[in-house]
């Protein structure tokens, strides 16, 4: 079932604009024009994210989020059009889970907004992941096979991890930079090719003929489900 998004924003022509995007990429889009339009309505349906835009006319983003949050954990993506550091700052005291300021890309909104809801989700699930022999903790960020600990850099971590969540599915590239953003990226760029690589140096018996981590050509790669 489509993830139910609610999009509180004044502006028409955005609302518009976000909602076609969000709409083409599988999400259902709801569209309040006032914070407390958008109170009322998170009050009597289900949403799985609010995309919450800090100027409003009948009341302050920053308030929304503030009543929002005395009564639910709804993931909230701030956008705003002002520069002001310490609004940003407020926002996530108060309970944002992220914050994107405008102008924006619909694809960097988008890669933001799966990002929380992936966090969101992650917060219900058990923090070891075991395939096998292959022991991925969250809590930790650690990494074990047959009870030894694998070295692997942040960022490989957190691409093993995608991999790992969405075994048996065929994730392409750019999937998984999506998946991955927010995590602190490598002193110079290297491609998800370059990192995969490390991450079956440290985890396949044989890094050359991976069984964990396989390339689908033309596609990208596959966490296999079954393992020894």
């Amino acid at each position: 079932m489509a993830e139910r998004i609610l999009l509180i924003e004044d502006d028409s022509r955005l609302a518009e604009m976000v909602s076609e995007y969000l709409g083409e990429s599988g999400f259902r889009v709801s569209v309040a024009a006032g914070g407390r339009a958008g109170l009322e309505r998170l009050a009597r349906e289900p949403f799985d994210a609010l995309v919450l835009d800090l100027m409003l006319p009948d009341m302050d983003g920053l308030e929304v989020c503030r009543e929002l949050r005395a009564k639910s954990d709804t993931p909230v993506l701030m956008l705003t059009a002002r520069g002001d550091a310490a609004d940003r700052i407020v926002g996530l005291e108060l309970g944002a889970d992220d914050y994107l300021p405008k102008p924006f890309q619909p694809r960097e909104l988008l890669a933001r907004l799966r990002a929380i809801l992936r966090r969101g989700k992650s917060r219900g699930r058990a923090a070891l992941l075991r395939f096998g022999s292959l022991e991925i903790d969250r809590d930790s960020r650690s990494v074990r096979v047959d009870g030894q600990e694998r070295t692997l850099t942040g960022y490989q971590f957190a691409l093993l991890v995608a991999l790992a969540e969405n075994a048996g599915r065929v994730l392409s590239r750019e999937t998984l930079m999506d998946l991955v953003k927010g995590e602190p990226l490598e002193a110079f760029d290297r491609s998800i090719d370059v990192h995969v690589s490390r991450i079956r140096a440290a985890i396949e018996d044989d890094p050359k003929k991976p069984r964990r981590i396989v390339t689908v050509r033309g596609a990208g790669y596959v966490f296999a489900k079954a393992q020894e």
